[in-house]
């Protein structure tokens, strides 16, 4: 992002089979501590939303996915026009993780998302974008699926 721009970004509830959630967690020493995160991240120049979670899956958790269900977006903050955007992914094929250097430390877990829930209430996610995705997850499937 050396472009100084604001990009959107992507983060994803991705659910196995059993209903696990795969979740992240790493070290935020400025944070004091550990926290837990769901995979996302920004999007690339010239990708769709989607195009960016699915990147993004695949590298932070070495998933990939059949079908895809938005979940909705928000702002990212008042003074910006990025916007975050929430997936359910399923029907995934785990593979390795494709980390970078500044990622080498991210731990892949699978939890049960009423487990991950409960982790949220306990303030162990850092950010806000990671619970809202669960709680909407976790809801009735109400929108379209994309494949």
């Amino acid at each position: 992002m050396s472009d100084g721009v604001t990009r959107d970004a992507s983060v994803i509830v991705a659910r196995d089979a059993d209903g696990l959630v795969a979740l992240l967690s790493a070290d935020f020493p400025a944070h004091g501590g550990e926290y837990l995160f769901l995979p996302g991240g920004r999007r690339e120049d010239g990708e769709t939303p989607l195009e960016c979670a699915r990147r993004e899956l695949r590298e932070e958790a070495g998933v990939t996915a059949e079908s895809w269900r938005p979940l909705g977006s928000y702002a990212m903050t008042l003074g910006s026009t990025a916007r975050i955007h929430l997936f359910e992914a399923r029907g995934l094929t785990c593979g390795p993780q494709e980390l970078t250097p500044t990622e080498a430390d991210f731990k892949l877990m699978w939890w049960r998302i009423s487990d991950a829930l409960m982790a949220a209430e306990a303030d162990r996610f850092l950010l806000p974008a990671g619970p809202l995705a669960l709680l909407l997850a976790d809801r009735p499937a109400t929108a379209s699926t994309t494949t």
